[in-house]
């Protein structure tokens, strides 16, 4: 059975400044890894981080599904191969990562830390790549031990400093069958 992996990070829309090209580069990376890894990403198909890693693993002949906040899937980058229009808004996140094994995030916003926070509730391990700014730099300082966002510690979040390494943890943790308490 393939594993499926979200990349969840900083959006993107039309007139928004672009993202800063370290963020751009790593995202694409993580996308390329994941599918190099045989592995589907799994995303929410617009702008920012969500294209930049939707390239990566397209050019690298890759699986990308995405579930659109609209209704229309024209609206999905041009990269993603299976797009799902859920006329949800923000609520599709939720789709995103119950959808998926584990979860990459990569600088991100308020509706990442949205992600992050689902994820955690329903023990879908989360890696943070650091250095990519946002919620992955910000979170870390933030975390219970350094690793739980409370004390129930339903599942920990994972540190990486590359896309490389991001990625082999994703699919590390994802494989676990009850993440780490």
């Amino acid at each position: 059975m393939r594993e499926y992996i979200a990349v969840i990070g900083q959006g993107q829309n039309p007139g928004d400044p672009p993202l800063p090209e370290h963020v751009r580069r790593a995202a694409y990376e993580v996308g390329r890894h994941i599918a190099q890894a045989g592995a589907v990403l799994v995303c929410g198909g617009l702008g920012g981080v969500m294209e930049a890693a939707s390239q990566g693993a397209a050019d690298a002949g890759g699986e990308i599904i995405a579930f659109l906040p609209g209704l229309d899937r024209r609206a999905a980058n041009p990269y993603v191969t299976h797009a799902f229009p859920t006329g949800l808004g923000t609520l599709r996140n939720y789709l995103i990562i119950r959808s998926a094994d584990a979860a990459i995030l990569i600088a991100g916003g308020v509706g990442t830390l949205q992600e992050a926070t689902i994820a955690y509730d329903h023990r879908v391990p989360v890696v943070l790549l650091r250095g990519t700014g946002g919620w992955a730099d910000r979170l870390p300082a933030l975390l219970l031990e350094g690793r739980y966002l409370d004390e129930r510690r339903k599942v920990a979040f994972a540190l990486a400093s590359t896309p490389e390494e991001a990625v082999a943890k994703a699919r590390e943790r994802g494989r676990s069958p009850t993440p780490s308490p």
